[in-house]
């Protein structure tokens, strides 16, 4: 299992200890470990935007204040902040670095031994299957994170809106499980990028199929589903083969298994304004959300609802 895990390797170029770094990169690539290299500090944002790891190890042989900010931008986003961060760093360097600076998990001294290496990295994940619960497939929280994500947005006066693909179940069917992860892989991106793009103070959440949560300032909600919904209708054409495409619609079985001309695939989504709208607890927030995403599902277009009603 641990062989499986993708790990990529982040540092300069042609630093002090490029050398033993590259021997690292060979080492774990002849243990069953896939590794990436991302190159200089400066890609590594853009990198893990577009495909995050399960592991970053980080070459801390020749520190720089680009390191530095990306290390300390990944840790702060609550997307990124549960992938383990492991350093690469001389034997003379560790009384020294300001950790605050570099925020790492563990560290290793290189020349690197491979069973003390190979510990870190199965120990880290480990750690991390243990204590956090992301979803596997797209690596975003999960149901512990976003049941104190929704308390906290009820304390605070924040909008928690539901996502949901229409008609998942039938192009999952139609297409096959392998493309419909990566309909939910995309979906998680789009609705993470356009949330970070919008607004600082955030949360995204998997809650599990294709279901997904955010958690923003009132003021950006409309504003992040606009821009959801224009990315996600931008590329879901793509997601058909050319004859469905050209159609618009496909044929398969719906959930009480008729047969029925089923439309390309779109996002329904539920606002909920907990700065307009008071709620006992999370469970009569749920209740709302789930009426106005039976509205929002309404037609053939992708569309989101929000709750306007004041108590």
């Amino acid at each position: 299992m641990l062989g499986k895990i993708r790990i990529a390797l982040v540092g300069p170029t042609d630093g002090k200890g490029r050398g033993e770094v590259e021997a690292v990169a060979v080492l774990l690539q002849s243990r069953g470990f896939q590794v990436v290299s991302v190159g200089k500090p400066e890609g590594l944002l853009g990198f893990m935007y577009t495909d995050p790891p399960e592991l970053l190890i980080a070459d801390l042989t020749s520190p720089s204040p680009p390191m530095s900010a990306a290390l300390r931008t990944l840790k702060e986003d609550s997307f990124f902040s549960s992938i383990p961060v492991l350093a690469l760093i001389e034997p003379r360097q560790s009384p020294g670095l300001d950790w605050k600076e570099y925020p790492v998990d563990d560290f290793v001294t290189l020349p690197a031994d491979a069973g003390e290496l190979l510990s870190r990295i199965s120990l880290a994940a480990d750690r991390i299957q243990r204590v956090f619960d992301n979803n596997p497939l797209t690596k975003l929280p999960g149901n512990t994170s976003i049941h104190f994500a929704v308390e906290d947005a009820l304390r605070r006066g924040r909008a928690v809106c539901y996502v949901d693909i229409n008609d998942f179940k039938p192009y999952n069917d139609t297409y096959g499980f392998s493309r419909g992860d990566e309909v939910i892989r995309i979906t998680a991106r789009i609705v993470t990028n356009a949330v970070r793009e919008s607004c600082k103070d955030s949360f995204v959440g998997h809650l599990g199929g294709d279901d997904f949560v955010f958690v923003v300032p009132g003021r950006c909600a409309e504003e992040v589903c606009e821009k959801i919904i224009s990315h996600f209708d931008m590329i879901a054409p793509s997601l058909f083969d050319e004859v469905h495409r050209k159609q618009g619609y496909y044929t398969a079985k719906d959930r009480r298994g008729r047969t029925q001309r089923i439309p390309l695939l779109g996002l329904a989504i539920a606002v909920v304004d907990t700065s307009k709208r008071s709620f006992e607890h999370a469970g009569r927030l749920a209740e709302a959300a789930a009426e106005l995403k039976k509205l929002a599902k309404e037609g053939t277009k992708s569309r989101y609802v929000i709750d306007r009603r004041r108590k």
